[in-house]
């Protein structure tokens, strides 16, 4: 099934190839940042932007055989533009707010453990706002497919993003403090938009 391209969306990759030649990256690299710099209109995430070109392989496996996508925030959940797929995001959850408090954690941090034993190992992570949800992710036994680990902020996400390269799991990251929401679904969505090809 292919996906119908808007002219806008057509122009905007049209103005980004115009002012940089992605060509020489690996395709699935390409795709990833080529989406990433068309939703946020920031060309910085052409240096900036950090894939593994074979996890990525492995996460757009893993999303042909139908494994469930964990986001962090729901803002990254309304930005993933597939529809039919399973999303877990218990962040919002009573449950998140109880376990953080009696484990002294975050809630963000509570749901990445309450989502861990929900969906067990194999499925495609997405954080793009909490950097304690990435630290804890990496913390865990919890063997995903793929992380999209681009969360934002001042405290933390330079930190947290730096661990995630450093810890061998098959990542999406970049280098600084930027990220955020709708950095992190693109880069999923450009998985996604792969996942029929």
């Amino acid at each position: 099934m292919s996906r119908s391209v808007h002219p806008i969306e057509a122009e905007s990759y049209r103005i980004l190839r115009g002012r940089f030649d992605l060509s020489h990256l690996p395709p699935l690299t390409r795709a990833v940042t080529e989406r990433v710099v068309h939703a946020s209109a920031d060309l910085d995430y052409v240096a900036d932007l950090v894939c593994d070109e074979a996890g990525l392989a492995g996460g757009l496996a893993a999303l042909r055989a139908g494994a469930p996508i964990v986001t962090d925030v729901w803002m990254v959940a309304a930005g993933i533009t597939r529809a039919g797929r399973e999303i877990v995001c218990p962040v919002a959850e009573p449950a998140a707010a109880d376990l953080g408090r009696t484990a002294g954690i975050t809630r963000s941090a509570a749901a990445v453990r309450i989502a861990a034993d929900r969906v067990g190992p194999g499925a495609v992570w997405v954080v793009g706002c909490a950097p304690t949800a990435l630290v804890e992710l990496i913390a865990l036994d919890a063997a995903p497919a793929l992380v999209v680990g681009l969360p934002v902020g001042f405290v933390g996400a330079a930190e947290s993003k730096a661990a995630l390269r450093a810890s061998g799991l098959p990542a999406v990251s970049n280098v600084g403090e930027k990220g955020g929401s709708a950095v992190a679904a693109a880069a999923l969505n450009a998985l996604l938009y792969l996942e029929d090809m």
